[in-house]
């Protein structure tokens, strides 16, 4: 049969009963902004550390929730905590305090 021109993806929806609740609702009470982010993408698009590297805090965000922590930390480390993404954030995310206590968190389950 000819391809058609274009194909159906399979869906994106992400599966909660095997994301890391207890870590996201850990890192939920630390810093209680980290529930109203969207997702926009505001804090990405004025990123520093983004114009230098291929660092995405959306898809740090994503990683985290999903607990996906392999090669969070190298990544987690490309922030320079600037700051410009608390700024722009239209949902008043601390994403300083997200980005450290991220850290902190991978810190603490490797001990």
């Amino acid at each position: 049969m000819p391809e058609f021109g274009f194909s159906i993806k399979k869906p994106r929806s992400e599966n909660l009963d095997v994301t890391a609740k207890a870590k996201y609702e850990e890192l939920a009470r630390r810093v209680p902004s980290f529930k109203r982010c969207f997702q926009c993408g505001c804090c990405s698009a004025t990123c520093s550390a983004r114009q230098f590297t291929d660092y995405n805090i959306r898809r740090l965000h994503t990683m985290f929730r999903r607990g996906n922590t392999e090669g969070l930390a190298e990544e987690l480390r490309k922030c320079m905590l600037c700051g410009k993404c608390v700024l722009v954030c239209p949902r008043g995310v601390n994403l300083r305090q997200l980005i450290i206590n991220m850290r902190k968190m991978l810190e603490e389950e490797k001990k």
